[in-house]
């Protein structure tokens, strides 16, 4: 592995505004005690604490996925598929297994949870890289096409079993879009969206999920009962206006939006800091998607470039639904906001996506396709014959 440029600070810029931007908003949104958080003897400082421990432990695992080879994930790829449907498995496990909200979806783990199907996500990014860039393999074939999708549908059941329809709803996006861009055969791709299309019908009319989307259809006709988040976050973007009401100064985290640190600290953002700084906050994912496509474009056609890929959709798409939701353009979900969001284990995977995009952003292109180096050889190795030739007969005459 030789490196030939330095990593890419666009990239990394615009990671640490994120999280910058996260640190102040997850303390704004939980500095006020409410009477929830007294009656759990919390105080002020308690989620910014165990914000910033997470934080400094996923710079860790940041630098460390940039000081490893990426090609080395390949012999990973199989083991990290394996361990993550371990861990998924594991939140059924009683005491180990922890249940939140009517959903069992993290594992207790010292100082606070972790929820695997973050992990999940990541280890079927490396697989499908690796898989997809395997040589003798012919990508025409139904097999090439079935093998990926049976394993994605397992990894779909463990999820609607807890339920995380939110994480189902993710993978499938990642294996499809992989799929897609590694050139399947549109016929594949468009039977099994009609396979799929019932499947989702019938979890869709699940009452709990039939009232979100009622909610989602005309929040304002539910405002006091399945529309009350969604209201109460249209709310906040509106008081907000252009300028924001002022950093601190939110009126709808007094007890009134729900989960404002996690899945809609969007809404927040917007409130305090204004309709320009969220704007500025979206620019910032772009600019992160941009440059991951860019990293992957010069990482040649094998497996560098559908790991830069996947990675770079993995945080576009969760970041897009989080937008999409908090604005009420799709029903609510349970997908936090990268780098912004309170919650460890998304932080920790997100953080480590970075980590590897800004390690394949440094190294030497042609080191990504063994095809590109081999033809760069023989280009120089023709030219010093053409230099050998035109030496000899120069002398001659």
């Amino acid at each position: 592995m030789t490196l030939d440029r330095k990593c890419d600070r666009v990239l990394l810029a615009a990671t640490f505004i994120l999280m910058g931007v996260g640190i102040l908003m997850v303390y704004s949104s939980t500095s006020v005690i409410t009477p929830t958080l007294a009656k759990r003897n919390v105080s002020e400082y308690y989620y910014l604490k165990k914000h910033i421990f997470t934080m400094i432990m996923g710079l860790g695992v940041m630098f460390a996925a940039y000081r490893v080879n990426p090609d080395n994930l390949k012999k990973l790829s199989i083991p990290m598929l394996v361990a993550s449907l371990v861990l998924l498995l594991l939140v059924f496990v009683p005491g180990l297994g922890v249940t939140a909200g009517g959903a069992r979806r993290w594992l207790r783990l010292w100082p606070s949870t972790f929820q695997p199907s973050e992990f999940v996500k990541l280890a079927m990014v490396i697989f499908l890289a690796w898989y997809i860039s395997s040589e003798n393999i012919n990508k025409k074939r139904f097999a090439f096409f079935a093998i990926p999708i049976v394993i994605m549908g397992m990894f779909q059941v463990v999820f609607l079993k807890q339920p995380d329809f939110g994480a189902a709803l993710s993978l499938g996006v990642l294996t499809v879009g992989m799929l897609f861009i590694a050139g399947v055969p549109a016929k594949y791709l468009a039977s099994l969206v009609v396979l799929v299309i019932p499947v989702v019908i019938k979890l869709l009319t699940e009452p709990y999920r039939l009232k979100r989307i009622t909610a989602f259809l005309d929040p304002w006709e539910h405002a006091h009962d399945s529309g009350f988040q969604l209201v109460q976050s249209f709310i906040a973007l509106g008081n907000g206006g252009l300028m924001g009401v002022g950093l601190g100064q939110s009126r709808q985290k007094l007890d009134f939006l729900p989960e404002l640190h996690t899945d809609f600290i969007f809404s927040i953002v917007g409130e305090e800091l204004g309709f320009i700084v969220a704007t500025f906050v979206v620019v910032l994912f772009a600019v992160i998607f941009i440059r991951g496509m860019a990293i992957a474009n010069r990482a040649g056609n094998g497996f560098r470039h559908f790991l830069c890929f996947g990675l770079s959709m993995m945080l576009a798409f969760q970041a897009l639904v989080n937008f999409m939701v908090v604005v009420g353009l799709l029903p609510t979900k349970g997908l936090p906001l990268p780098f912004l969001s309170y919650g460890g284990s998304a932080l920790l995977v997100n953080m480590a996506a970075v980590g590897i995009l800004l390690n394949v952003s440094r190294l030497n292109p042609q080191e990504a396709d063994p095809r590109l180096s081999h033809s760069k050889n023989q280009i120089e190795e023709l030219m010093k014959r053409k230099m050998a030739k035109r030496s000899v007969y120069g002398a001659k005459h």
